[in-house]
């Protein structure tokens, strides 16, 4: 007989302990279900985004996603009898033979399913976390997320703009000012050890693009709720138009995943001095590449906010964004 098991919970933030448990499951089933619950009124993180995260650890695994679930905890005959129903409907006819938990409710929910009632570090003794407490104090709980999960809980800000418009400064300056890191512009760097004759070949550009995002992946999982970017891909696909008139085709869909990358997007203006240096053509270049940069994000539909004004006047509009800003809630609501 096939040995069919069964996880379930919101994974509102997966940590090791919810791995602990899924990992203890496989090793131990012929299958594995994990049923993900939607829960909105507990966790901002799409349904979607928490399932992604078990599929994407753990290819084997069966995911569930159980939109519009009961949200109603706790042992009280009602709660009880809403919750075996909705698992039941969503899992009842998987032939689940073992249930994995490591909370009380197992014991109900095995009897609804009929199967067995595996429990597995109830006390958190071999994995002494919760989500509450990472949420509680991120720093602390991060040793216990994996790093493909914490990408996903940072607060992503890229600084576009032309040349010369503040976003190297202003992206260091707000990573020291809050505690976290930033990614400078790797395609500065790229250009000051490969250009030739003022200029990269289209293959060079691509490369440029491709090396920021995987530098920028890093950079993510040793952030602290926010990463401060200078610049993205799109500001690479740019460039290819300006020096060559066209983009490689990689470039584009590098542009196309950066379109959806990030928290919050800011356009530094150019009403800042003009700093001419060895990498830039001229303050009258600077103007139309910061007026084709601003048509590409219109087009593309990117919602974006302008900064203007010194240093410390840019700097406290980005502050006071960040403090009405939460990760997966709808900019739009900043207005209200």
């Amino acid at each position: 007989m096939r040995k069919i098991g069964l996880v379930l919970g919101k994974f509102s933030i997966l940590h090791k302990g919810h791995q602990f448990l899924i990992e203890t499951a496989l090793s131990e089933m012929d299958s594995v279900y994990v049923l993900v619950y939607d829960s909105p009124t507990t966790t901002r993180t799409p349904l979607d985004v928490r399932a992604s995260w078990i599929k994407r650890l753990y290819p084997s695994v069966n995911v569930i996603e159980g939109w519009c679930g009961p949200e109603d905890s706790g042992y009280t005959e009602d709660v009880i009898r809403i919750q075996n129903e909705y698992i039941l409907k969503m899992a009842g006819d998987k032939g689940i033979t073992h249930f994995y938990s490591s909370e009380p409710y197992g014991d109900h929910v095995s009897v609804a399913l009929g199967c067995e009632n595996r429990t597995v570090d109830i006390k958190r003794e071999t994995i002494p976390i919760a989500a509450s407490a990472i949420q509680k104090d991120m720093k602390r709980g991060k040793s216990f997320v994996d790093p493909l999960v914490w990408r996903d809980l940072i607060i992503n800000i890229c600084f576009v703009g032309a040349p010369s418009t503040g976003k190297t400064t202003i992206s260091e300056e707000m990573a020291k000012e809050l505690g976290t890191v930033w990614m400078p512009e790797y395609g500065r760097e790229y250009w000051e050890k490969h250009q030739s004759e003022r200029r990269l070949t289209p293959e060079q550009l691509v490369e440029i693009a491709r090396t920021h995002l995987e530098l920028e992946d890093k950079a993510l999982e040793a952030a602290d709720k926010y990463l401060f970017t200078d610049t993205n891909a799109i500001t690479t696909f740019m460039f290819a138009l300006d020096y060559h008139g066209y983009a490689l085709p990689e470039l584009h869909d590098l542009a196309r995943v950066a379109e959806r990358r990030y928290d919050l997007v800011f356009l530094c203006g150019t009403d800042i001095p003009y700093d001419d240096t060895p990498d830039r053509s001229g303050d009258v270049a600077r103007q139309i590449f910061q007026r084709q940069i601003e048509s590409d994000l219109l087009r593309r539909r990117i919602p974006y906010i302008t900064l203007t004004g010194g240093l410390r006047e840019r700097m406290d509009k980005v502050t006071l964004i960040l403090s009405k800003f939460e990760k997966y809630r709808s900019i739009c609501e900043l207005a209200l």
